[in-house]
């Protein structure tokens, strides 16, 4: 549990990446296309793209983390120990370790990732004039530096290693899914990069993205690790 400076220390940055978060995804809503856009003009709108699912995901986390914060702010810290506020903290913790590090980290390293190798591929050059370099970057760089923080300021708990694997195999089950139905309805790859590939390079691109994201869990697991042990010989020597 965490000490009184520690939850007001949380709270205070927590409410403003919840804010940003909140300011970037109506920012994104407003954005004005024209009919210039064909990816969210056509079935599934921004609710096909990981980029605009994820912001939706860490907005709710961060909001939730907020709410938490409240809680255990405003109770005594021996109530903190036991039901709702340990049920709070369990959620954040499972919320945190199997959604929205390890599919965060995977929407910063494979946007970039694939716009270093051809932009054309993923953000094609015509929406520079439809969406503006700070929106981008709020989409798919600042989304790492956040979820670091956050990593740093409050120690979460992992699941079983096999729990939180499957969890969000779950996730990106569901979600290549939502991907195929989006093209068997539509006609239309969410991504340019799925219209250029064969059938066999389609299944293994989708196969290979989705398995990258049990590294991506493993390595929010180590740099858990890593940073609280850290932090707990920095107190012993204090």
């Amino acid at each position: 549990m965490m000490a009184g400076g520690s939850v007001l220390r949380a709270l205070l940055l927590h409410v403003l990446i919840f804010g940003w978060y909140v300011f970037t995804l109506r920012e994104n809503c407003g954005l004005d296309f024209k009919g210039r856009h064909p990816g969210v003009r056509t079935y599934g709108g921004r609710w096909k793209y990981l980029t605009f699912l994820n912001l939706v995901m860490q907005t709710v986390f961060f909001g939730f983390c907020l709410f938490t914060d409240l809680v255990l702010a405003v109770l005594p810290s021996k109530n903190t120990r036991s039901g709702v506020p340990l049920f709070l903290i369990k959620v954040r913790d499972r919320f945190f370790t199997v959604l929205a590090f390890p599919v965060g980290t995977f929407v910063f390293i494979s946007f970039w990732a694939l716009y270093t190798i051809d932009r054309e591929l993923v953000y094609p050059k015509y929406l520079d004039e439809l969406i503006p370099i700070w929106l981008n970057h709020a989409m798919h760089t600042v989304i790492l530096p956040l979820v670091l923080i956050q990593m740093y300021i409050q120690h979460h708990r992992h699941p079983s290693r096999l729990n939180g694997i499957l969890g969000l195999a779950l996730f990106a089950s569901l979600y290549l899914a939502w991907v195929l139905w989006v093209h068997h309805v539509s006609g239309h790859w969410v991504y340019p990069i799925m219209a250029r590939l064969s059938p066999g390079g389609l299944v293994l691109f989708l196969g290979a993205s989705s398995l990258s994201m049990a590294p991506l869990y493993l390595l929010g697991e180590k740099l858990n690790r890593t940073i609280w042990s850290q932090t707990g010989n920095q107190k012993k020597k204090k």
